[in-house]
């Protein structure tokens, strides 16, 4: 799929955003404009990756906290939510900067995700992180069902030892269940989470704005792409 928007795709988003802004269900005004654009499946999952309401996007905006925030609290990561969405920028794949300020991954390779030589890279960036915004403590939750998840939280912890790092990795069956009720900070893009959480930091975003990569599609109005 082609980075740049179009203008259909602009234009698609707009009047997206329009009935979800006046009560029209996701799913339904989703396919009138689809439709009404002719938009492919790639396209339509652009929008839905990346166009919200207003009062929820204004909502998801508060709970953002920046890197300086993160000091001496609690941190749970939704494993491969963040190092899928690091990977794809150092990839060129492309990723969509959302209405509410988050940055999503659009590749849809979550529940296929296989190591690659680009994960080695992307696990880096996020210690770079953490080590810069200094957490209490950081939990890693890789989804158990997904190849190779085991081994992929031992070679994290053994990132933690390695660099004096408070923290655990674990591959369990519902990261979600930890999530949800994560009493801290929880990284992640995942609206559904970002919904019930307190505190979220795009730790993923925080990298991908850092590198203002051209595959980032932007349909909206927002701030400056440093902003962390």
């Amino acid at each position: 799929m082609n980075t740049a928007p179009s203008i259909d795709i602009v234009r698609a988003a707009e009047d997206f955003r329009y009935l979800l802004n006046r009560g029209y269900p996701r799913k339904a005004a989703l396919e009138l404009v689809g439709n009404r654009y002719g938009l492919t499946a790639d396209q339509r999952h652009l929008l839905h990756r990346g166009v919200f309401a207003a009062v929820d996007a204004g909502r998801r905006r508060s709970k953002r906290i920046s890197i300086r925030d993160l000091r001496q609290k609690k941190l749970a990561i939704d494993g491969y939510n963040v190092l899928i969405t690091v990977e794809a920028t150092l990839a060129g794949r492309p990723l969509v900067l959302g209405d509410d300020g988050f940055v999503r991954d659009i590749s849809g390779l979550s529940g296929n995700f296989r190591k690659s030589q680009k994960t080695g890279g992307a696990l880096q960036r996020i210690f770079d992180v953490l080590k810069q915004g200094k957490p209490q403590h950081t939990l890693f939750l890789f989804d158990a069902p997904i190849s190779m998840s085991g081994k992929l939280a031992q070679e994290v912890r053994e990132r933690l030892q390695n660099k004096n790092l408070a923290g655990d990795a674990m591959a369990v069956p519902v990261p979600e269940r930890i999530l949800l009720g994560f009493p801290g900070v929880v990284a992640t893009s995942d609206t559904a989470i970002i919904d019930r959480s307190q505190e979220v930091l795009d730790l993923a975003g925080y990298l991908v704005k850092k590198r203002k990569p051209l595959s980032l599609v932007r349909l909206g109005k927002h701030g400056p792409l440093d902003r962390a």
